[in-house]
């Protein structure tokens, strides 16, 4: 029996990128929501300060992402 010892690298190496993606994408979707909120109180004209509608739209799309990684991940393994 033989190991393809560069095949196995190249799966472990993928799965990482993919699991890091995942969490960097839930971390940031956790930002937008953060920023969507009404009740946190914000500096006025805070540097760096986003608008509560773009915080939405940016913690729906880095939620989509990571859904799309994920599942992609599944359909991969089932085929």
């Amino acid at each position: 029996m033989n190991i393809d010892w560069g095949s196995l690298l190249l799966v472990a190496l993928v799965s990482l990128a993919a699991a890091v993606a995942v969490v960097v994408l839930v971390a940031l979707a956790l930002v937008g929501v953060s920023a969507a909120r009404s009740d946190v109180t914000r500096p006025q004209g805070g540097a760096g300060a986003i608008s509560p509608a773009i915080g939405m739209t940016m913690a729906c799309v880095c939620v989509l992402a990571s859904v799309a990684i994920v599942a992609y991940g599944i359909y991969l393994v089932a085929r």
